[in-house]
């Protein structure tokens, strides 16, 4: 990996939310040290208060870090010198998608909502037509440009929040729990537009989720636990550590925990592959051809 492909650089990073009367409460992270890549799709899992959020909140300035670095898009934020026009670039080039897409939405036309974040860009009216026209292109919402954003189905709207976020052409976009409040239906919606702006756009994409399944589709899993990094890799070495997960209350997919407990019965299922039912259907089916022999 050379410098020049990160993206996002934290080194020793801290953050402690205060109490109203200035007294730090505990840490939220401590010594917090990763680094992705432009292009990524990372998964972010962790308990409840685990730091997820606040690194997401950290990356784009919601929140200073306390101490550490933090370097996004070749740029150290926690410059003490930051100018204005880098924090208004940094937000610009870093969106992010929240858990209730009603809290995002603020027109009464879905085009028109779509248009609020560039439109304060001070885009000229031709452009700012393009973006919102190819925003909606990106999520299957073109139809919908007219209606109003209430009518529609949670999925429906959490992809309108998402062209939202793209028409400011980010060049990286945080999904905080951006599905926890959809139906099955509504969720795929979601992660089929994640997973079509990462492949086609080369979007690096942070996905903050406590679905196993959701993070199972990432190329990148990071795990976060009392505001430390806990585990980084590949979906299958995360879940391949399932005593590990449980220990800090996460779960494993339902298809990865089939695996673990056919291992268990002394079924011997050989291969890595554990965190997609596709990948798990090979693991078993092979073992199966293998004792029909």
């Amino acid at each position: 990996m050379i410098l020049s492909d990160i993206y996002i650089h934290a080194e020793n990073l801290c953050f402690s939310y205060r109490e109203g009367n200035g007294k730090e409460e505990n840490p939220a992270l401590r010594d917090f040290s990763v680094e992705i890549c432009e292009g990524e799709y990372v998964a972010v899992l962790g308990h409840n208060g685990s730091g997820k959020s606040t690194f997401a909140k950290l990356l784009n300035l919601i929140l200073t870090p306390t101490s550490g670095h933090l370097t996004v898009g070749g740029v150290e934020v926690t410059r003490e010198d930051l100018s204005d026009e880098e924090i208004l670039n940094l937000r610009k080039n870093v969106g992010m998608v929240f858990q209730n897409p009603d809290n995002q939405l603020v027109a009464t036309v879905v085009e028109q909502d779509v248009a609020f974040g560039p439109e304060n860009l001070g885009l000229e009216r031709a452009e700012l037509r393009r973006r919102v026209d190819d925003a909606l292109e990106r999520v299957g919402m073109t139809q919908y440009a007219k209606h109003e954003p209430h009518r529609l189905s949670g999925g429906q709207k959490q992809r309108v929040a998402i062209a939202g976020v793209i028409a400011m052409m980010p060049k990286c976009i945080i999904f905080d729990e951006s599905t926890a409040m959809l139906d099955p239906s509504g969720r795929r919606e979601v992660l089929d537009t994640i997973r079509m702006l990462n492949r086609d756009y080369g979007m690096t994409v942070l996905n903050i989720t406590h679905y196993m399944n959701e993070a199972a589709e990432a190329d990148r899993v990071l795990v976060i636990n009392d505001g430390r990094l806990l585990m980084d890799g590949t979906p299958d070495e995360i879940f391949a550590r399932r005593e590990e997960l449980q220990a800090v209350g996460l779960e494993v997919p339902q298809c990865t925990e089939l695996v673990h407990r056919l291992r268990g019965l002394g079924i011997a299922l050989k291969g890595d592959g554990i965190s997609t039912p596709d990948a798990c259907a090979d693991l078993i089916l092979h073992a199966y051809e293998k004792l029909s022999k």
